[in-house]
């Protein structure tokens, strides 16, 4: 046994310190977090002082077992969890299961994984420093106590299947979405007129080339805009002026965690998570150095090696040392930019993170290499028949410089590059070629993307390094946000031309515009959570005060302010509100009056449901109950139509009769099926119910019969099989049994389903302790002792007195009555037989 127990956060890293330190030390993996906050009550202990209890989860009990064993036998341990916050946070938490003193153990920080950086780390340990403890502590107390208390409001208030949750940071991030996608939808496109113009000079071989200028800048009007080419009729075209001058252009710092987010996301496609999970991976084998930071600094040791790297690769004319200066002044605990450890090396093995690593070598070396430098002319030219000027514009680069190896992508995909002119004279009259007056629109904001979201969240001050992931995956899983692709819609506009003949002519000119990619919609859901949180809660919405918020941690980090303290005056205004909220606070559904059914005469409502989004013609409280239909995907609460929504009460739709049975399309509670008779077949999700006609439901009805068609017999019963979300799979007798990559599902044998069955029925026989089918109740064994099943509910039992767990032996023989109790406790009202309750009167 090694004298010495080092510990880190994950296994691949374990592997690559433990190959660099030898054999006087032992490294293991805690596999991140090893405590959290209990669930029952929040876990936090508000009247002493915020006081967090917490627990060790029971995925992780032997991960805690196995290291406490571990640490009896070394005679030192060692915790070298990641230098941030949150590392240092892990590194006390393994200290107080692990008996550990944090004023006397050794704490190891280190930014990149190379022997150097680990043995040095080695030499000159510190110990955990708890003003960055109780930083994260105060983030993960203040985000619980925010989740714990808004969210049973949100469900009281709003209410959906499945529950709702909400929380600080998230919920400023999806207010952003929500009032992009306002400005959107509210914006008017206006269109002007562009004016440009071609001529024709020799370049300077005497090759005659075209080349553009532009005229002013903005012209309202066709009318304006034929009016100034009816004025260039006849004209001559006199360059008056030429103006030449050097500039510049500067390469751009090395990656922070959020401009590698967004650079992946421009030049590779990659979203916010799976550039952080490649970034880990290169982190973790020793490639790049740490991957969440703030800071645009490199080492002295890397800015040589860049040194040398530039200089051999490319020549000393190439070289430009430089130090960046960090926007953010309380750029966190990792205090390095994101670089690779060895800059001799240009590329790595790795086929997933390859791309990712060779982006980040390019930006690292580009940002000490010369400026790119380029000549930029500027021509005027003459209109002899009124008073205009016309511009041309052209660049040259003279140098390449950091261009050679790396240019920053850019959002703006419309932004023009300037093209070169030919030389021309002062006095020199041109030939002309053309000039036409493009019709042009204005366009809103874009919506945002994943990386463009992190950008604009950095700039308000809101998070940091490490919530820029979680946060934009945690709106989508809440289904607050979407990330999908829209298709652009045909616009038409307008051109007119002056040919040299002094013809002005007019023609129309096709484009497709609006199509997005990758970018993010506020769901209906998204957007009435955050009308709802901007009425109640306009602190917790605030961008000022949640970037304040994120100040306080920091000065929390530096020992200049007590957690406690900071706690304390957010929460006392905080749970204020919420009282009164519960209270007072209508139910909020986003309604909105979109007209009145021609048929009926009753109002046309889109709103929230339980269900989601949704129109319904009536009110509640009418004789006749009201009409529901769900919204389309491609729909909103805030821009359908009366129109569209009549649309949706098309389904349920009758398409004809097949096989002497009525054919019916609808959506249902597992979404959009055929009905046939008594026999339902899904249809896909991308097809449209709305237009698909009898010859595409007839494929579909023949496909499902193939499909269920039998392929074989097990105890005189049919065999079906098929493809579900887990993969291939036979179903017998109601029993469904996955079938693994060892057969050939594709020409499954007798024998091979007899095996599979016999193999599933045999695990079956030994997995329930005891059974009650008919009240949907059972015993089962799992992973970590019996568990009980009521209907598709999982009931823990947690532990015994005396602290040991449940064995199936303790439940061999349980009564049914014992059992209910036990998940009365768990389920209140579970067996209490539910009646209906009088709908209360609708408010006019």
């Amino acid at each position: 046994m090694a004298k010495n127990l080092l510990i880190v956060e994950s296994p691949a890293k374990a592997k690559t310190i433990e190959k660099i330190l030898g054999k006087d030390f032992e490294v293991k993996s805690c596999f991140g977090h090893i405590r959290d906050l209990e669930k029952d009550d929040m876990g936090i202990d508000i009247k002493n002082n915020f006081e967090p209890r917490y627990i060790v989860p029971e995925d992780k009990e032997r991960v805690v077992r196995e290291l406490q064993a571990q640490a009896k036998r070394s005679d030192e341990v060692w915790l070298a969890s990641d230098e941030d916050r949150e590392g240092e946070s892990i590194s006390w938490h393994l200290a107080e299961v692990l008996g550990l003193d944090p004023k006397t153990t050794k704490r190891i920080v280190f930014h990149e994984i190379t022997a150097p950086a680990i043995r040095r780390a080695v030499e000159n340990p510190r110990t955990i420093n708890m003003n960055l403890v109780d930083a994260q502590q105060a983030r993960r107390v203040l985000d619980r106590i925010v989740g714990f208390e808004l969210s049973p409001v949100l469900w009281r208030k709003i209410g959906m299947k499945g529950g709702l949750s909400a929380g600080r940071v998230q919920s400023v991030a999806v207010r952003l979405i929500v009032e992009r996608e306002r400005e959107i939808n509210q914006f008017n496109t206006v269109s002007t007129y562009k004016i440009e113009a071609l001529f024709i000079a020799d370049d300077i071989t005497g090759k005659k080339v075209t080349f553009k200028a532009e005229g002013p800048s903005k012209i309202n009007s066709a009318k304006d805009a034929e009016a100034f080419l009816e004025s260039c009729k006849g004209a001559v075209y006199t360059v008056t002026d030429i103006e030449v001058k050097p500039t510049k252009r500067s390469p751009s710092p090395p990656f922070t965690t959020s401009t590698l987010q967004q650079e992946a996301s421009r030049k590779l496609g990659y979203n916010v998570s799976r550039t952080m999970q490649l970034a880990q991976k290169l982190y973790e084998s020793g490639k790049i150095t740490y991957m969440r930071t703030d800071s645009v600094n490199l080492s002295d040791t890397a800015m040589t090696n860049i040194r040398n790297e530039v200089i051999s690769s490319y020549g000393d004319k190439y070289y430009r040392s430089r130090k960046y200066k960090n926007k953010n002044e309380s750029a966190q605990e990792a205090h390095e930019a994101i670089r690779p450890t060895y800059m001799d090396a240009r590329t790595v093995d790795d086929v997933d993170g390859k791309k990712l690593y060779e982006l980040i070598w390019k930006r690292t070396i580009a940002s000490q290499m010369s400026d790119a430098e380029f000549e930029k002319t500027v021509a005027k030219i003459d209109i002899s028949t009124n008073k205009e000027m016309l511009a041309a514009t052209g660049e040259v680069m003279k140098f390449d410089g950091f261009l050679k190896v790396y240019l920053e992508g850019k959002d703006d995909e419309d932004e023009e590059e300037e093209g070169i002119l030919p030389p021309l004279k002062v006095k020199q009259q041109l030939e002309f070629k053309e000039m036409m007056a493009s019709e042009k629109f204005t366009r809103a904001a874009p919506r945002y993307t994943e990386a463009s979201l992190v950008k604009k969240l950095e700039e308000l001050g809101i998070g940091r390094p490490s919530t820029y992931a979680p946060t934009i995956s945690t709106i989508q899983k809440r289904n607050y946000v979407e990330r999908r692709d829209k298709e652009g819609v045909e616009r038409k506009s307008q051109i007119l031309l002056l040919d040299p003949k002094n013809n002005i002519s007019q023609k129309e000119k096709k484009e497709i515009t609006g199509a997005e990619k990758g970018k993010l919609f506020p769901t209906d859901l998204g957007m009435v959570v955050t009308d709802f949180l901007k009425q109640h809660f306009m602190n917790v919405m605030d961008y000022g005060f949640t970037a304040e918020i994120e100040e306080e941690f920091d000065k929390i980090a530096e020992g200049k302010m007590r957690w406690s303290k900071m706690l304390d005056s957010f929460y006392a205004p905080f749970h204020n509100s919420i009282e009164v909220t519960l209270e007072t606070a209508e139910r909020a559904s986003g309604e909105r009056m979109l007209g009145i059914d021609p048929e009926s005469g009753k109002p046309v409502i889109a709103r929230m449901g339980r269900f989601g989004p949704m129109v319904q013609i009536g009110h509640q409280d009418d004789e006749e109950k009201p009409r529901y239909a769900s919204l389309r995907k491609d729909r909103s609460i805030e821009t359908i139509t009366l129109e569209e929504a009549m649309a949706l009460f098309a389904l349920p739709r009758l398409i004809g009769e097949y096989e002497g049975q009525e054919v019916i399309v609808n959506v249902g509670r597992f979404g959009p099926y055929i009905k046939l008779g008594e026999q339902y077949i899904s249809i896909p999700k991308n097809e449209d119910l709305y237009e698909i006609e009898m010859d595409r439901v007839i494929e579909l009805i023949n496909e499902k019969q193939q499909a269920d068609a039998p392929v074989a017999y097990y105890a005189e019963k049919p065999v079906t099989k098929g493809k579900g979300r887990f993969g291939p799979f036979i179903k017998w007798d109601n029993i469904y049994v996955n079938v693994p990559r060892t057969y050939d599902f594709d020409n499954l044998s007798q024998d091979d389903i007899n095996e599979l069955i016999d193999k599933k029925l045999e695990k079956e026989a030994g997995r329930f302790i005891k059974q009650w089918p008919d009240e949907k109740i059972s015993i089962e064994k799992g992973r970590w002792g019996p568990e009980i099943k009521y209907g598709k509910k999982m009931v823990k039992l947690g532990k015994k007195e005396d602290g040991t767990r449940y064995t199936p032996e303790d439940f061999t023989e349980v009564s049914l009555e014992d059992v209910k109790k036990i998940i009365e406790e768990q389920i209140p009202g579970a067996f209490t037989k539910k009646t209906k309750t009088t709908k209360p009167t609708r408010r006019k």
